[in-house]
């Protein structure tokens, strides 16, 4: 496996670089470079597997590699580092891109690689790319990127109707009668779409579109009824914030 390293400080290359030779065998040759400009010459001659991107960086940010290569030309796995931009990083999970928090750790930096050499053979890097690229640049999340079983599914966020947590997995209820099950705990979604006007978790089970809210059943305790004909139960500290929900949407 070949990699590249484009990170403007020095500290943080020999950090990376320490970590790759001494805990992923599967890395072969590692490049670097101390600026955007820099690295992107590196990609555009070598062959390479896999890029740890620096996003905070003088002159060029990392999330401004594609003004300079085209996403469809981009073949090997990206890897965010930041050590922070919240936005960026919602902007990553909602694409499916990977990111690693500094300061990095031998076992996250392991993890991020493994998860790459899977994608690599998934064939969605480009598509991940592109809903990455205009979620920054709209400043919008129109889709979802779900781990399935053959790759990654994007799913437009009208599309959900209801999100239902299963242990350790989700369902996801969609349009058109689907239902998907994922290998992710609701609260990694419910953390990315709470903060959106659409959506809206009147129980710790249970996240809803509210687009699809058809009706408010107030007997037998108070409960949801999506336009699916989902019955979504709300649980009793929550009565009384979806009251004001509901007087708001009025």
């Amino acid at each position: 496996m070949r990699v590249v390293i484009i990170d403007d400080e020095n500290k943080a290359r020999s950090v990376l670089k320490s970590i790759l030779v001494e805990y992923c065998s599967d890395v072969e040759q590692i490049f670097e470079a101390d600026n955007l400009l820099s690295g992107i010459e590196i990609l555009k001659k070598e062959t390479i597997d896999v890029l740890f991107l620096d996003i905070e960086m003088p002159q060029h940010s990392g999330l401004e590699l594609f003004d300079f290569i085209p996403v469809e030309s981009v073949n090997f796995e990206i890897i965010f580092t930041t050590a922070y931009s919240e936005y960026a990083i919602k902007a990553f999970e909602f694409s499916a891109i990977d990111y690693l928090l500094k300061p990095l750790r031998p076992n996250k930096v392991k993890e991020a690689l493994i998860k790459a050499q899977k994608s690599l053979t998934q064939n969605q890097l480009q598509q991940r790319l592109l809903e990455l690229k205009n979620s920054l640049a709209s400043d919008k999340f129109s889709k979802l990127a779900l781990p399935v079983e053959d790759g990654i599914l994007f799913v437009k966020l009208e599309e959900i109707f209801v999100l239902e947590a299963e242990g350790m997995y989700t369902n996801f209820h969609l349009t058109q009668n689907r239902k998907i099950l994922i290998s992710k705990p609701m609260k990694f979604f419910s953390d990315l779409l709470e903060s959106k006007d659409l959506f809206y978790k009147p129980h710790r089970s249970y996240l809803v579109n509210l687009k699809y809210l058809q009706k408010v059943v107030k007997k037998e305790g108070t409960y949801i009824e999506m336009e699916n004909n989902m019955r979504i139960p709300v649980s009793k500290e929550k009565k009384e914030e979806l009251n004001e929900l509901l007087l708001g949407l009025q």
